[in-house]
């Protein structure tokens, strides 16, 4: 199985020798060299070499061999560009893709996936999500929505396990989730209508945000991801659509909280309000987003839920309650919640913010650090100001 949080060894033994050994000549034969060295081949040794192909490569490759051999597959290879891919065959290949990544194939000596394949994964991962996206204009589109659904849970779990050989997975790929995700939901809302579109991408939210990208922050991709709060956020421009998504928000989050204790036990962490924690800090930026929209509102109810939610725990959700107190007016719970927010994390410089603001106490550690980023601000002014 793929190992978490596990980074590539460039220095232990054997490491880079296959790829030296398997490399592909820089040139390659054009069509007329190639058929010339097939020339003094008879019919069974032409069967021979592509029964050898066939069997020994990737999945992909097989999957090419078989579609040859098909004339409706011909005639789909050679649509016109303008043309979208057929949805079916697309998710038939991202359902293999994907399979094959999270078993390990990509980084083991799996007999289904080619060292050749291994290396050149992230192509394979880019036209796969290509098709996807331009499989959405097609008329049946339901296919190629679950394909490229399946492609952006691929990249979230990339950023935790070591699926492919690479630092960066999604960097290396060059996926950027939060615009794959954007083109998906549009397609959902223009397809199925709104109420479906915001059970599904509310469910999606839960699983798919990330508060600081998809990318391990190594590359230059990160500069054009964005939250998927701020996709959503363009997509409800009226404040019916904010409680109607809301709603189905919430449904999502009591969908997930009985599963957190079984996946806790299922991984490394050893309880279930870690699960909770990491959710919670991923949505932050949402959640701020509904205090915005629904506090002073008629529908100010949901926020009560959301702020006792059990999917929900740490900081992060103290930090709400507190902001939700102080819009309420109740200036001593909100003080008492910021203290205990800087109680947890004492350098936050949003809670310490807060906190300053209402007047609430700090706590000794969150005042040392308080007081040496002054001390820090005071002295650069200074060094900065006139001679």
């Amino acid at each position: 199985m793929p190992l978490r949080h596990a980074t590539d060894d460039r220095n232990s033994p054997g490491f880079g020798t296959p790829l030296g050994f398997c490399a592909v000549p820089v040139e390659r034969m054009n069509r007329e060299q190639f058929y010339a060295k097939l020339m003094p081949f008879d019919e069974e040794r032409l069967r021979k070499v592509l029964w050898n192909l066939y069997w020994r490569g990737s999945a992909q490759l097989r999957k090419r061999i078989e579609g040859e051999m098909e004339p409706a597959e011909r005639d789909r290879r050679r649509r016109s560009p303008a043309e979208p891919p057929d949805p079916g065959a697309v998710l038939d290949e991202v359902r293999d893709f994907v399979q094959l990544a999270r078993s390990g194939a990509y980084i083991a000596g799996d007999r289904r996936v080619s060292p050749a394949e291994r290396t050149r994964w992230r192509v394979t991962f880019r036209w796969l999500a290509t098709d996807a996206q331009s499989a959405l204009r097609a008329e049946d589109a339901d296919p190629a929505e679950e394909a490229l659904s399946l492609i952006i849970d691929l990249a979230r779990e990339m950023g935790d396990y070591n699926y492919f050989r690479s630092e960066d997975p999604v960097e290396a790929a060059r996926f950027v989730v939060s615009d794959a995700a954007s083109a998906l939901w549009q397609s959902m809302r223009s397809r199925h209508g709104f109420r479906i579109f915001a059970e599904r991408a509310a469910a999606q939210l839960v699983k798919w945000e990330s508060r600081y990208g998809w990318t391990r922050g190594w590359g230059q991709l990160g500069d054009k991801e964005t939250t998927l709060a701020s996709v959503l956020a363009r997509m409800l421009p009226a404040p019916d659509m904010w409680t109607a998504f809301a709603d189905c928000y919430l449904d999502a989050l009591d969908e997930v909280a009985p599963a957190t204790t079984a996946k806790a036990k299922s991984r490394e962490y050893s309880d279930a309000g870690a699960f909770c924690r990491r959710r919670t800090d991923a949505l932050a930026e949402w959640h701020e987003l509904l205090l915005g929209s629904l506090a002073g509102s008629d529908v100010e109810d949901r926020l009560d839920r959301l702020t006792r939610h059990p999917a929900l725990a740490g900081p992060e959700l103290t930090f709400l309650q507190a902001r939700l107190a102080y819009h309420r007016g109740d200036l001593e719970r909100a003080r008492t919640l910021a203290h205990d927010c800087l109680e947890e994390l004492p350098g936050h410089h949003y809670f310490a913010g807060f906190a300053a603001e209402i007047g609430a106490e700090f706590p000794p550690r969150a005042r040392e650090i308080a007081d040496e980023v002054a001390r820090r601000e005071a002295a650069q002014a200074t060094a900065g100001g006139p001679g």
